[in-house]
C-alpha cells in the first residue's frame, strides 16, 4: 500500500454525482440545496465525475461525454465557472465533507487544448495519426507517456486542483504508467499532504488483452504503490455473471476471499453495486426486500462505500453520458432511511484493519461474512433472493444483538434462522 494511506477510508462511504444529471439545472450551484441530503446518508467524500470542458470533435450524442476531456484546467461553462466549483467546494466543506474530482489522464477529446499546443504529447499511429493504442473510443485520442513533458503538465495540472480538492478519481488509471502515478502523488503531497487517491483499475479481460497486444496494464497489486482505493473490476466480470444468473453465489464470494488474501494487509476496494459505467442495481434485483438485503451487504463488504446517485431511490435507469437525463427521485420507492443506519453502522463497528472472510449457501442465495478486528467479530448474513432458511454462522452459540432491527437473534448449534431480511450481529470481544 502507499505508505501514507489512510485507513479511515475503509470505514466512509463515497458519494458520486454527475453534475449534468444531478439537478434539472445541471449546474455547480444547483447542487448546493441537496448537500444536506447527501450528508444526512452519511456521506465522508462527494466525487464529482468529469468538471472539464467537453470536446466537440467526434463528441457523442448532443452533449459529448464527459470524458472527452478538451481542457484539464477550467471547467465546463454548461457547469459554471471555476469560481461557482470553488463556491460548492466550499459548501461541501462547511458540511464536514470531503471533495474529489475525476482526472482523465489516458486521453483527450480530439480538439483539446493539450492537443492543440503540444500535440507530441499523444500517441500517432503508423501513419502519423493521432489515435487509440486500445480500445474504441472514436471521440478521445491517447496520450503517450514516453513524453517527460507531459509528466511535467499534468502533475502541474494536480497540483492546481490539489489546492482546491482533497482528492482525485483517476479515470483508466491502470493505461497510465504506475511510475507517473508514484511520483504524481509525491509531488501533489506537497500542495495537499492529505490527498486521496482512487484508480479506476480496468476489468480483468481488459487488462489481459491490453498486455497480450503489448500495452502495459497496470495490476492491481502494483497500483496500491501509488492509490489509497481501487475499484473491485479485478471480480466485477464474476459479480456481472452472478447477476445475470449465470454463475453461483459462492464463486463470487470465493473472490472476494481471494482479494483478502493476495492484497497487501490494509488494501481498500471501492465497494458498488452499480456507477456511472455499469447498470442500476435495480435493474437487476427488483424484488424491494431483496435489494435491502444487496445495499446492506454491500456497506459489510470490506472497503469504502460507493453510492451512485440515484441508487438511494432505487433508479433503474443509468442516466446517459451523452444527453441531459436528470436523475429520478420519484420512484416511489427509497432506500435513504437504510443507507443512513448503514453508514453509521459501518462508522461504529469497523475499522481499518478488519479481517473478512466469506461463505455461502448457493441452494438460497445466502452470503455469510465475518469482519473480525481487535474489538469486534461482527457477522453479517444477506439473502439476496429474500429467501427463509437456516444459515451457519461463525459465531458460538448465544444471544446477539442485530444492529439493523435491534431485536435479539438466537445462534443454536452453529446456526441461525434466516427470515429473509439482512442481519448484521456483533460479539464485542
Amino acid at each position: 500500500m502507499a505508505h501514507d494511506t489512510d485507513k479511515n477510508l475503509q470505514t466512509q462511504v463515497l458519494y458520486s454525482v454527475y453534475v449534468r444529471a444531478h439537478t434539472p439545472e445541471g449546474t455547480f450551484r444547483a447542487v448546493i440545496p441537496d448537500l444536506d441530503r447527501i450528508r444526512s446518508l452519511g456521506t465522508d467524500i462527494i466525487w464529482f465525475m468529469p468538471i472539464h470542458p467537453i470536446g466537440i470533435e467526434g463528441k457523442k450524442g448532443s452533449l459529448g461525454c464527459p470524458y472527452a476531456n478538451r481542457d484539464y484546467r477550467t471547467t465546463n461553462p454548461d457547469y459554471g465557472t471555476l469560481e461557482d466549483f470553488k463556491a460548492l467546494v466550499d459548501e461541501i466543506h462547511a458540511r464536514g465533507m470531503k471533495v474529489m474530482i475525476d482526472v482523465v489522464y489516458n486521453h483527450t477529446s480530439p480538439d483539446s487544448t493539450l492537443y492543440r499546443t503540444h500535440p507530441e504529447f499523444f500517441y500517432h499511429d503508423a501513419q502519423g495519426r493521432p489515435g487509440n493504442r486500445y480500445g474504441d473510443w472514436a471521440d478521445v485520442i491517447d496520450l503517450d507517456y514516453n513524453n517527460p513533458a507531459l509528466w511535467d503538465y499534468q502533475i502541474e495540472s494536480l497540483r492546481f486542483w490539489a489546492g482546491i480538492v482533497d482528492g482525485f478519481r483517476c479515470d483508466v488509471a491502470s493505461l497510465v504508467p504506475l511510475a507517473f502515478w508514484k511520483r504524481a502523488r509525491a509531488e501533489v503531497r506537497q500542495v495537499n499532504p492529505g490527498c486521496i487517491w482512487l484508480a479506476e483499475s480496468v476489468h480483468l479481460s481488459f487488462a489481459l488483452e491490453a498486455r497480450r497486444l503489448g500495452f502495459d496494464a497496470m495490476r492491481d497489486s502494483d497500483g496500491f504503490e501509488a492509490f489509497d482505493m481501487e475499484y473491485d473490476y479485478d471480480i466485477r466480470e464474476v459479480f456481472d455473471r452472478l447477476l445475470r444468473g449465470e454463475c453461483p453465489l459462492s464463486h463470487w464470494v470465493d473472490m472476494l476471499n481471494f482479494q483478502e488474501g493476495e492484497y497487501p494487509a490494509n488494501y481498500n476496494k471501492l465497494r458498488c453495486l452499480e456507477n456511472h459505467d455499469q447498470p442500476r442495481i435495480a435493474s437487476f434485483v427488483t424484488d424491494m426486500e431483496a435489494l435491502v438485503n444487496w445495499t446492506a451487504m454491500l456497506y459489510f463488504l470490506k472497503g469504502t462505500t460507493l453510492i451512485y446517485a440515484g441508487q438511494e431511490w432505487a433508479d433503474t435507469h443509468t442516466p446517459s453520458l451523452f444527453e441531459k437525463e436528470t436523475v429520478d427521485r420519484e420512484t416511489g420507492r427509497s432506500l435513504m432511511p437504510l443507507m443512513k443506519k448503514l453508514a453509521a453502522m459501518k462508522k461504529r463497528l469497523f475499522t481499518g484493519d478488519d479481517h473478512f472472510l466469506g461463505k455461502a449457501d448457493d441452494a438460497h442465495h445466502i452470503a455469510v461474512f465475518l469482519r473480525q478486528n481487535a474489538a469486534r467479530r461482527c457477522v453479517g448474513v444477506f439473502s439476496l433472493r429474500a429467501e427463509n432458511a437456516w444459515v451457519e454462522v461463525p459465531l458460538p452459540d448465544g444471544e446477539y444483538l442485530d444492529h439493523l432491527s435491534g431485536a435479539s437473534v438466537r445462534v443454536k448449534d452453529g446456526k441461525l434462522r434466516c427470515t429473509g431480511t439482512p442481519v448484521i450481529l456483533d460479539k464485542v470481544r
